[in-house]
């Protein structure tokens, strides 16, 4: 088992990676050139700026019971057909029952705004999301 992090604009890169290092657990920190990301007890991968770089690179490195931490839920889905582990920055697991309501949802806004419409954006990050992130990865490691 190791912890893969999409970490272009993950919020909880120091909560992972301080987790993987109790745990002795490896941690992978993939990035694209603009988010450089450099943290001790975790490797550091960047890749090129093009699109949808970090996420094709890090299905190909994740396997079947790995953590993955993304709020991509295209990546979200690709991983969880690899048998993965995939979770947002809020904690929030992706599974089979949920993936295909998330994927419609993101679709759905994304015709929005190609419409002209607009799309409220998330709310301002809260201290309870990284307790429930940090609550959620605890348990997945203890499993």
């Amino acid at each position: 088992m190791q912890i893969l992090l999409d970490a272009d604009g993950c919020p909880v890169v120091d909560i992972a990676v301080r987790l993987a290092r109790q745990n002795s657990i490896p941690c992978l920190i993939l990035c694209d050139t603009a988010h450089i990301i450099e943290k001790t007890g975790a490797v550091t991968l960047i890749l090129s700026k093009g699109a949808d770089s970090v996420d094709f690179a890090l299905v190909n490195r994740v396997q079947k019971g790995d953590i993955v931490v993304t709020q991509d839920y295209g990546l979200a889905a690709m991983c969880l057909a690899k048998g993965a582990i995939p979770i947002n920055q809020d904690g929030r697991e992706y599974t089979g029952e949920n993936i295909d309501a998330l994927l419609l949802a993101r679709y759905t806004a994304k015709k929005i705004r190609s419409a002209g419409g607009r799309i409220k954006g998330p709310a301002k990050r809260r201290a309870a999301q990284d307790k429930a992130f940090e609550a959620k990865l605890k348990n997945l490691l203890a499993k």
